[in-house]
């Protein structure tokens, strides 16, 4: 386990990684060669390069806007996540995957938890993706624990939601191999591919999982072939 920051990391262990006992940004967490890493100026070329050669692969559940807008370079974005991030409003990651479990690894996709909520409500929406090459090696399962369990155990947030058009199977079986919750489906919720899409919602509250994400991964953790 890594981390960034001024804290120390004595926290109780959750199942194999271990967490922070309060949030700072910018904030680093690693285990079993997954790491979530801050999305940095030096990485921009890097995401510009990942971004392009995944373009095909990524367009039908990229984010739009009613207006026709494109979606921003990564250069234009970090300016805005770090402001977010410094609010506590984002957790705005890459994510890394490193084979040999030894420094950080490779580019592989990103995560990124946003929406985040704090007073009676106490939530946060995660979206994710993955570079076509990493696909199916249960990299994006393993970031998805880690980032849920950095919200309930380090942000002390309630509840962590998950919206996923119903016709993107890749990322339902995320949920479904970390026992998220199925709630229901939202007709026409985010502006996606063009238009405004059906999603369906899946959520976890903190009390669903004493006993950390990590411990639902079993045999999914990453593949290292």
């Amino acid at each position: 386990m890594s981390t960034s920051g001024s804290w120390t990391t004595d926290a109780p262990t959750v199942s194999g990684p271990t967490y922070p006992r309060e949030h700072h940004w910018p904030a680093t967490v690693s285990y079993a060669g997954v790491t979530l890493a801050p999305f940095r100026r030096r990485d921009v070329r890097a995401w510009d390069l990942m971004r392009r050669r995944n373009s095909s692969w990524l367009r039908t559940w990229d984010a739009t806007t009613p207006a026709g807008g494109q979606r921003p370079g990564g250069r234009s974005m970090i300016g805005q996540f770090t402001y977010e991030a410094k609010r506590g409003e984002m957790l705005p990651w890459l994510v890394w995957f490193s084979p040999d479990e030894e420094g950080q690894g490779q580019l592989v996709g990103q995560l990124t938890v946003s929406a985040i909520r704090y007073g009676a409500a106490r939530w946060a929406s995660i979206g994710y993706w993955v570079d076509e090459r990493w696909a199916g090696r249960g990299i994006i399962p393993a970031a998805v624990a880690l980032a849920t369990d950095y919200c309930f155990r380090t942000m002390r947030l309630h509840r962590v939601e998950i919206d996923i058009r119903p016709e993107n199977t890749r990322s339902l079986r995320v949920v479904e191999k970390l026992g998220f919750r199925y709630e229901g489906l939202r007709p026409r919720f985010l502006h996606i591919d063009g238009d405004w899409r059906d999603h369906e919602c899946f959520a976890l509250n903190a009390e669903e999982v004493p006993e950390g994400m990590w411990a639902r991964l079993g045999p999914g953790i990453p593949r290292h072939e």
